[in-house]
């Protein structure tokens, strides 16, 4: 493939042509000439071409199975009498997925309380927003028999009844609670239509098959990464989950992250409150460091812990600011609300800094996520943590492995493009969407927008 009169992210101060060989940048330069044979060639008069966005965390089948769900959180509904109406005006009778729940909706859900919201047999299930916790309905305990079930993550009451709520019991309940197969190919589109041509899939519990099919099964067009337990054979990172109320003793994480190290495996470790963070550096200056290790999403981090962050990468959600702000200056913790979502302060101290959409928890679209770190709010006590959408844009470049280090367009770099529709100046001073024309992964089109 040839790509001419093209304009390289980020200056593309004179127009430039790109060939790719199979899935790889095979020469960057004016003037190329056409190979033989049928070589494609696409025109890019002047336009710009960027590398592909890799996102680097996301939870793709959750994405999908997302589509086929109902939102009852904000911002598409933010009062009890929305969250009735919502629930009310599903079509069919079958199980209801909702998704996206918030308290500032109708408080603490549990299952008598869905029970009120929607009355009747229908087995509903409820995901809060933070993806760790599962509401049911009467009609859902009793389908699912959660009486009998015994694992840690199903809460009950003082007279030890199910209370309907679950805890990281995601693969659990999917087993259980029929629903359609999730439309990944829908997911693998949309995604290509905004420019990304990579996924680092950060599904705790994974099992082989999942990583497997994602790999190989082909809906998913995009070269994908997959985070893993340690018994599943995977690219990625061990992924480590902490809850602030099931924390491990520092030993039983130190050792663990220390087997991933002797199975010259990083890992990317869940630390979105400060106890998990302090707790999660002191297990790593114990275990001892590992080239790729990572802090997924690094929502609360203090501003005498940067220093610690040195070597490792931090993954974090430069939107969640802008789309929780409101939420969160009414739930945070008033002390928190300065460290809250860091990121200008991170790349101002030198230290790895990668993006990820964390999506469907978040917004998936990479133009709007850019939009949103630099129009972000400033919460209380805290310094402006904005950054320009180039600056924004550019944390999706990293490689899958190394997050922090920006492919290129250049020879030998992955034949993963994005061609806009705009020079280089004109999508950094308004990224929206539709700004996409192209989107190539691996030396595929994936995406064509006329």
């Amino acid at each position: 493939m040839l790509i001419r009169n093209a304009r390289l992210w980020p200056d593309g101060a004179a127009p430039a042509d790109v060939r790719t060989a199979g899935d790889t940048i095979a020469a960057v330069g004016p003037g190329l000439r056409r190979g033989p044979g049928d070589e494609e060639v696409i025109d890019a008069e002047g336009c710009a071409v960027l590398p592909g966005l890799h996102d680097h965390h996301v939870h793709l089948r959750a994405l999908a199975a997302t589509r086929a769900s109902i939102r009852v959180g904000p911002p598409e509904v933010r009062t009890v009498a929305g969250l009735r109406q919502a629930l009310a005006g599903a079509s069919g009778t079958g199980w209801l997925r909702c998704t996206g729940y918030h308290e500032s909706v109708a408080g603490g859900l549990d299952r008598y309380a869905l029970d009120r919201l929607l009355p009747g047999r229908r087995p509903v299930r409820v995901q809060h927003r933070t993806g760790a916790l599962w509401i049911l309905n009467s009609a859902a305990a009793d389908a699912l028999r959660l009486d009998d079930c015994d694992l840690p993550g199903v809460e009950r009451d003082g007279r030890g009844v199910p209370t309907g709520r679950l805890w990281r019991l995601d693969s659990w309940l999917a087993g259980r609670a029929p629903s359609a197969p999730p439309d990944l190919e829908a997911v693998s589109r949309d995604a290509a239509a905004t420019g990304v041509t990579g996924f680092t899939d950060a599904t705790p519990g994974a099992s082989q098959s999942d990583v497997d099919s994602l790999a190989c099964g082909g809906a998913v067009a995009q070269r994908v990464y997959c985070m893993a337990p340690p018994e599943v054979d995977a690219p990625g990172p061990l992924k480590i989950m902490l809850d602030d109320g099931t924390l491990p003793a520092l030993d039983d994480l130190t050792g663990r992250i220390r087997a991933a190290h002797a199975a010259n495996r990083p890992v990317a470790v869940h630390c979105v409150t400060r106890v998990q963070l302090i707790l999660t550096l002191t297990a790593l200056d114990e275990a001892g460091r590992h080239r790729g290790d990572r802090i997924e999403h690094g929502a609360v981090i203090p501003a005498g812990l940067i220093p610690a962050l040195r070597g490792l990468t931090v993954v974090t959600q430069p939107h969640f600011a802008a789309e929780r702000g409101e939420e969160y200056a009414s739930d945070v913790d008033p002390g928190d609300l300065p460290d809250l979502w860091r990121l200008r302060s991170l790349l101002e101290a030198g230290l790895k800094v990668a993006a990820g959409s964390d999506a469907p928890f978040g917004g998936s679209d990479p133009w709007r996520i850019a939009a949103a770190a630099r129009d972000r709010p400033r919460f209380a006590g805290q310094a402006d943590e904005s950054v320009t959408c180039a600056a924004a844009l550019s944390l999706f470049f990293g490689e899958p492995g190394d997050p922090a280090t920006p492919r290129r367009v250049a020879p030998g770099q992955p034949a993963d493009l994005v061609l806009l529709r705009v020079p280089p100046r004109d999508a950094l001073g308004s990224p929206r969407p539709g700004l996409v024309a192209a989107t190539i992964a691996a030396g595929r089109v994936v995406y064509s927008g006329g």
